[in-house]
């Protein structure tokens, strides 16, 4: 079943030191496709705060003109297809293809297109399907509603982003072609989530929506985030671009972001994914190794500044799983 109607979300993670409060909400990548986020904890926090602390993010600089940047969009578009006008079953083992085909055939039908692009590519595109057939979504609203609260409020935003600078963007862009992800262990990750994890995704976005901590401890992220990452981390244009280390570089970034927050303000609020959260060698764990205090709401929600708030009214319609899963 998936959850619908006005729901709260999770509560709030607490890190404290020297009376200085750092509140963390903790967002999955799905969510339902029929929930309407309405966290009343969440919006008294972000009223109550001078910082709002945005997940960690990456920030493009191209050093070309406008001009420069349109001739490359031909050359992007052509880097995200196979080598040599090569399809997905030329390119994957026949096994693979077989359940490749499978998917296409259930998810986008008779478009043959999808056939071009390299296979983590070709696996992006079919997770974005199967969840929006699935009735999920992705977690854009969260990030809205947030930025929203604090210019509301008049919350000062900080954004701790990675930059990125491509200063020969036309290079980069033949490194790209030549030597990007095939995302062939991606895709078939991908393929077993699709296959086999929806379900378990409808339960973490359930989970989310109604606050459930313990079944998000329970079910973990799926393996195929981490995988697909590694291969874009991983290709040999990555290093010549200098994202091999990215995730160490946006986890530094945050981390600088949450000390400056720390330090400064009496409160501020957060955001980061639920699985750098809930992982033991994670974010806060970083955090914890530098002197804070970590508390987790289902561990101890005492002190927490909106939990005398009456929670906003919240519907829950049950959605029969036979119309929104996959077959």
């Amino acid at each position: 079943m998936t959850v619908t109607g006005v729901m709260p979300g999770p509560e709030l993670w607490k890190v404290t030191r020297g009376g200085h409060v750092l509140w963390i909400l903790g967002v999955v990548p799905t969510l339902p496709g029929g929930l309407r986020w309405q966290s009343n904890q969440v919006a008294q926090t972000i009223a109550a705060s001078q910082a709002v602390i945005e997940s960690p993010g990456v920030k493009l600089k191209v050093d070309t003109n406008w001009f420069g940047k349109l001739f490359l969009l031909p050359s992007v578009y052509r880097a995200q297809r196979n080598p040599d006008g090569k399809t997905l079953q030329e390119v994957l083992p026949p096994w693979l293809y077989s359940r490749w085909e499978s998917a296409r055939q259930h998810y986008f039908g008779d478009e043959r297109g999808i056939d071009r692009y390299r296979p983590i590519m070709a696996a992006s595109k079919l997770m974005k399907q199967a969840l929006k057939a699935n009735n999920l979504r992705g977690n854009g609203e969260i990030d809205d509603t947030v930025a929203a609260l604090a210019k509301q409020h008049g919350v000062k935003l900080v954004k701790p982003e990675t930059t990125l600078e491509i200063k020969e963007p036309r290079q980069a862009v033949k490194s790209l072609a030549a030597q990007g992800p095939d995302g062939i262990a991606c895709l078939g990750l991908v393929l077993d989530a699709v296959e086999h994890e929806l379900p378990n995704f409808r339960a973490r976005a359930n989970a989310w929506a109604t606050g459930d901590i313990e079944t998000l401890r329970k079910l973990p992220e799926s393996a195929y985030r981490e995988t697909c990452q590694s291969a874009i981390t991983g290709a040999g244009f990555a290093k010549s671009l200098g994202i091999d280390d990215l995730p160490a570089r946006l986890e530094s970034a945050w981390l600088a972001a949450a000390d400056a927050a720390l330090a400064s303000n009496t409160q501020s609020f957060a955001m980061l994914p639920m699985h750098a959260v809930l992982d033991p060698h994670g974010y806060l764990a970083a955090l914890q190794a530098r002197g804070y205090t970590v508390a987790a709401p289902d561990a101890d929600t005492a002190d927490d500044p909106a939990s005398a708030a009456s929670a906003a009214p919240a519907t829950r319609v049950a959605i029969p799983a036979s119309a929104t899963s996959a077959h």
